[in-house]
């Protein structure tokens, strides 16, 4: 089946002109905008509530910015969305750098992931258009290129086996000489090496999107519940809704998890529906300096003495500082070695950032899965659906997982470029984890279904 036409650049409201904003496949030959309760079943797939009554469609737990993102892009299809989270656009989405790298970041065997990673970077302009436009504000997006820098000679080599990886993708990078470094960015030591000019990254600011995205929903009529979700609950094997902290229940057609890390421990689901997750703690710093010169004109990426560490200039003078990768399950504990130890790493790349004012740090926990890549779509629970695990990349995936969620909950049809990340890749779909050779049926996509 070909892929889904999710969302025009224009983001024009008519649903019936060749440029609407939320297109189903031809084979459905209607538009969710105009009706959005006409849908060809699904055993398994979601649900929409009366059309007549007050239940919502999708109830969304968690508010990060994927939650958001697909709350907005939800009720834009037509559907009565629900979202509840104590906190809307806290937690990892608010200690994210919004740094929107997917050349610079690419990782040996995550190929799949980098498609994903390069198609929602492609959605990011038309994107972040539409959003500035319904909350009317902006949300710091720039496409400003990424230079990833060596401090010496071993670091240098580094950043040699890097690009060759990045040119047998097919991907835009540039190296440059420790001088073509220096010209585009005057910070840098004197001593740097070389680097690579990867000049299709771009960047957002994270906590201006998350409020835009909490404005763009409200407007287009979700509702949004500020209190936490203590269970989901399950009627004759099915998610039919969620029970908010204090007791009171939220019927829905379908529940979708995107609570981060927090997702797998949500009590309800009978036992392996919900997915295997781990948090891995990231710990920030936020410095201020000069709007006028800036400090940095563009992302900075850069390997000291083999430790890896990232610089992301706002337009205001901030300059976000990171990230430590962590095992320490839920800590979110600011200690001085991860803050010594960034500003160490970044020192010897640029030696004017301890003259920066130390505005912030900041911890927060990324939602990794088994394999770090995002856990998209139902799981063996029928109305239940995942939308978390996405690591390193939440910001990043935004646009591509609102999209591809909506889609799903609209047409019970999953989006091509998803696909390969089903909660059901691990082996048994019942399980949600890997099966390391036992035996019984592993789930699977076909024609965007879950088949088990």
């Amino acid at each position: 089946m070909a892929a889904l036409l999710p969302w025009t650049k224009d983001g024009s409201d008519d649903a019936s002109s060749p440029t609407g904003r939320f297109r189903l496949e031809a084979a459905l030959g209607r538009d969710p905008v105009k009706d959005p309760h006409e849908r060809p079943p699904h055993a398994h797939g979601p649900q929409v509530s009366d059309p007549g009554g007050d239940e919502p469609d999708v109830v969304i737990v968690g508010g990060g910015c994927i939650g958001l993102g697909t709350a907005w892009r939800a009720a834009r299809a037509g559907l009565r969305v629900t979202l509840a989270d104590p906190h809307p656009g806290a937690g990892a989405s608010w200690a994210a750098a919004g740094m929107l790298a997917p050349v610079t970041e690419v990782h040996y065997g995550e190929e799949d992931l980098l498609r994903l990673n390069l198609t929602s970077a492609a959605r990011y302009p038309s994107f972040v258009a539409e959003l500035e436009r319904e909350a009317e504000t902006t949300v710091g997006y720039r496409r400003c290129g990424t230079l990833f820098v060596a401090a010496d000679s071993g670091d240098r080599a580094v950043l040699e086996e890097l690009h060759q990886f990045q040119q047998s993708l097919g991907l835009e990078v540039h190296v440059l000489s420790g001088r073509e470094c220096r010209s585009l960015e005057p910070m840098l030591a004197p001593g740097i090496r070389g680097g690579i000019l990867a000049p299709g990254d771009h960047q957002v600011d994270n906590r201006r999107l998350a409020p835009a995205l909490v404005t763009a929903a409200m407007r287009r009529g979700v509702a949004i519940r500020r209190t936490a979700v203590v269970e989901v609950v399950v009627t004759d094997g099915r998610a039919s809704g969620v029970r908010l902290e204090g007791g009171e229940v939220l019927d829905a057609g379908t529940v979708v998890l995107a609570a981060g890390c927090w997702s797998g421990s949500i009590p309800g689901p009978p036992t392996g529906a919900l997915p295997a997750l781990r948090p891995v703690k990231g710990q920030i710093v936020h410095l201020r300096g000069p709007a006028h010169p800036p400090f940095l004109s563009r992302n900075l990426r850069g390997v000291a003495q083999g430790s890896q560490v990232y610089l992301v200039p706002r337009q205001d003078g901030r300059v976000v500082l990171g990230a430590t990768v962590e095992e320490k399950g839920y800590d979110t504990a600011i200690t001085a070695e991860a803050v010594y130890t960034l500003l160490r790493d970044a020192h010897q790349l640029l030696p004017g950032v301890l003259e920066l004012e130390l505005a912030e740090t900041h911890a927060g926990l990324r939602p990794a899965s088994i394999d770090n890549a995002p856990l998209l779509g139902p799981s063996s629970l029928p109305g239940l659906v995942i939308a978390t695990g996405h690591y390193r990349n939440g910001v990043l995936l935004t646009p591509v997982t609102a999209d591809a969620m909506a889609t799903y909950l609209a047409t019970g049809r999953l989006e091509e470029d998803v696909t390969p990340f089903s909660p059901a890749r691990f082996g048994d779909p019942g399980s949600g984890r890997r099966l390391d050779g036992a035996a019984g049926p592993a789930g699977r996509i076909e024609g965007g279904e879950l088949v088990r």
